[in-house]
């Protein structure tokens, strides 16, 4: 016998045999169990040929359409492939086809804005809310639109109604005049700044400290952005660098500034520009800031502390 056939085979063996059986009673009654046994699988193939003939008939005995469908006039359908031009249309009248798409929206959480177009409901929406939740990743908003599509009253919309929420809310600059109405309307205030009027913001402010901020970092740190900033004035005025003196009689003059007043404005340092302690003059201070001072020069301003 072949080692494949070997392999392939599955031998047994009988557990309980009769006590003192001989050899030539043995070989029988394998016999025989080998016959009852393949006379049982005889008998299940024959039963599941009879399956597989009854189902077959009974699958041909059907009538089914055929693949191409009905011939003549019921096929309700071209000889050649159906082909349609191309259409492109705005996403308003493409959605009369799908007039049951609506999203879930943003939750109702927030400042209510509007009425949901496609689903009816209501639009709420406020940026901290989402930011908490993790659905943007910074409150930050922009409106574009055409002239007349309502940017400006969406914006107000936006921000008058969390004052409820207490938002605070600040406009930095309103050219056309429209946020001073609302802002006097809701409690506000208006601070209007421009040239030939009284009101002025103070570049020397002190403006906030951090309580984690000691008294003499403070100091260096006011010093340094006063300094830095009035630098700038003059360099944007003047439309050019300033020189190392012109710096000097810069830092002298807000030195004394601050010294003399708790809170110095521009004017201060001005004068002192033009006019240099005699302490601190040694016949040059003048004539070298000068020019600083001319162009540092403003109105009499009135002070407004934010």
């Amino acid at each position: 016998m072949k080692d494949a056939d070997v392999a392939e085979r599955m031998h047994t063996a009988a557990l309980v045999e009769p006590r003192g059986e001989l050899r030539r009673d043995r070989r029988p009654r394998r016999r025989e169990a080998a016959k009852i046994e393949a006379d049982a699988q005889k008998a299940k193939t024959l039963a599941a040929r009879i399956r597989w003939h009854a189902a077959r008939d009974e699958a041909r005995s059907g009538s089914y359409l055929p693949k191409g469908g009905e011939p003549g006039p019921a096929q309700l359908r071209t000889p050649g492939r159906l082909k349609l031009p191309k259409h492109q249309d705005t996403t308003a009248t493409l959605s009369g086809h799908y007039p049951f798409l609506a999203k879930a929206g943003l939750g109702s959480a927030g400042v209510f804005v509007g009425q949901d177009l496609y689903s009816g409901g209501s639009f709420v929406y406020d940026p901290w809310v989402l930011y908490q939740r993790g659905l943007i990743t910074a409150p930050n908003v922009v409106l574009a639109g055409i002239v007349g599509s309502g940017k400006s009253s969406l914006a107000k919309s936006l921000y008058t109604r969390s004052l409820p929420f207490d938002r605070r809310v600040y406009v930095p600059g309103d050219p056309k005049g429209e946020h001073t109405a609302v802002a006097e309307a809701v409690g506000g205030k208006a601070i209007i700044l421009g040239h030939g009027l009284r009101n002025r913001l103070n570049p020397l402010d002190e403006g906030h400290r951090a309580a984690s901020v000691s008294d003499v970092e403070w100091s260096a740190q006011l010093a340094a952005r006063r300094r830095d900033l009035i630098g700038a004035l003059a360099e944007t005025v003047l439309d050019r660098p300033l020189s190392p003196l012109e710096h000097t009689a810069i830092d002298l003059a807000l030195a004394d500034a601050v010294r003399s007043a708790e809170v110095p404005i521009l004017p201060m340092v001005v004068d002192r520009i033009l006019s240099p302690n005699p302490e601190d003059d040694e016949g040059r201070l003048a004539a070298d800031g000068r020019l600083v001072g001319h162009a540092l020069s403003l109105d009499p301003p009135v002070e407004l502390r934010l």
